[in-house]
């Protein structure tokens, strides 16, 4: 079994709260992971497990067992009888390990029924430090990071992804509440991914689509609630200069991004006009992945000014922030060096970093020209 790198931030969470909901995408490894952890395992889409969790409560409630509760949020009526349970033995913790696959603002009954005594966790698909084989490394930009879906049975791209979407778009988004028929749901994704890397237009999108911008926008919450989107947000910052104020969308799976595409293999991807669109994003999401791991709070952001000075990731760390530009390209010139510092100057980043796929690293504090992976095993814990 492959060591996720997330395990140590969630067994801190789990000394630390009396319940942990680990939330992710569908067949990211969050059972796996937690049936490592927890002796007590219940899966709530089975009948027979929830028949058994019920007649169980009182028993588990008394007991000092870790209890996985997996796809908690189908349960609506199970978060009441946790607060209850939690609140009895408020300094107890590490009870209940919750593992979910949208995320939280889907799953209301967590904000309403636990706020305060649970923390969350978010498991991403295996990530490229992760990964130990070489072969899995070289394509895990190409078919992304679910173990099933082709990073370690490489046969199974593409078709496992656009059979998971086809899945998720005729069964689990609507029952999570996305009003969308299935056809209209996939035909939003394959948009989406033509869009990737793009700023986000909800009106040119609906205009697409035969649907108003406000329908568009409640669709792409439910997406980026399963893990399958993310719209970064623009840095506000207080300039002279006009700055863009919309998102930039981006798949969160580089695989699944490629199936939905028709990319056959790397000499195919690398064809490809949008090919950097796809580096970048790509870049960003193990990033912010890798952050999450070490367990490192930040928020992510890019920026770009009406006279297309831009970043494609800002981190903030509170008392520190990050200016981060992607370049596929193994041979960065000076010229990428001086407009990031350039745009990074306007920001008052404090650590400037070019990524791209050379192999020749130049770390000088405050100015890094490197590779993903040197980035990846630098970044620090908490």
């Amino acid at each position: 079994m492959i060591q996720r790198r997330i395990l140590p931030v969630l067994r801190r969470r789990l000394k630390d709260y009396p319940a942990v909901a680990l939330v992710g995408p569908r067949q990211s490894g969050k059972t796996t992971l937690a049936r490592s952890l927890g002796e007590v395992y219940y899966d709530l889409e089975q009948e027979a497990d929830r028949l058994r969790l019920d007649l169980e409560w009182n028993q588990l409630v008394a007991g000092r067992q870790l209890v996985v509760l997996d796809e908690a949020q189908v349960r609506a009526e199970l978060f009441p009888r946790l607060r209850g349970a939690i609140d009895e033995r408020r300094q107890r913790k590490g009870r209940f390990l919750l593992l979910g696959s949208v995320s939280p603002s889907l799953m209301v009954q967590v904000s309403e029924s636990l706020a305060g005594r649970l923390a969350l966790v978010e498991l991403t698909p295996l990530l490229f430090n992760e990964l130990t084989s070489q072969a899995a490394r070289t394509r895990r930009w190409r078919v992304g990071g679910f173990p099933e879906g082709g990073v370690l049975s490489p046969r199974r791209y593409p078709q496992w992804g656009l059979n998971y979407l086809t899945l998720l778009a005729q069964r689990d988004l609507p029952s999570w509440g996305l009003s969308a028929r299935p056809q209209v749901t996939m035909r939003m994704l394959r948009m989406l991914a033509a869009l990737h890397g793009q700023m986000w237009n909800a009106s040119q999108l609906g205009a697409s689509l035969g649907l108003s911008y406000q329908t568009v926008n409640t669709y792409a919450e439910y997406l980026e609630g399963a893990f399958l989107i993310r719209r970064l947000p623009p840095l506000a910052a207080n300039l002279r200069k006009r700055l863009v104020k919309s998102p930039k969308v981006y798949w969160r799976d580089s695989g699944l991004l490629h199936a939905v595409l028709n990319v056959a293999d790397q000499r195919d991807l690398l064809s490809q006009p949008w090919v950097g669109a796809s580096w970048e994003g790509f870049v960003i999401e193990q990033i912010i992945g890798t952050l999450q791991q070490v367990g490192r709070p930040f928020e992510a952001f890019f920026f770009r000014t009406s006279d297309r000075h831009e970043i494609d990731l800002v981190l903030d760390f509170g008392r520190s922030r990050w200016a981060i530009e992607v370049k596929l390209s193994s041979s960065p010139g000076l010229q990428d060096m001086t407009r990031l510092n350039h745009a990074a100057d306007m920001i008052g980043a404090d650590r400037r970093i070019l990524i791209s796929q050379t192999r020749q690293v130049v770390d000088e504090g405050g100015q890094v020209s490197c590779n993903l992976e040197w980035l990846l095993e630098h970044i620090e814990p908490v």
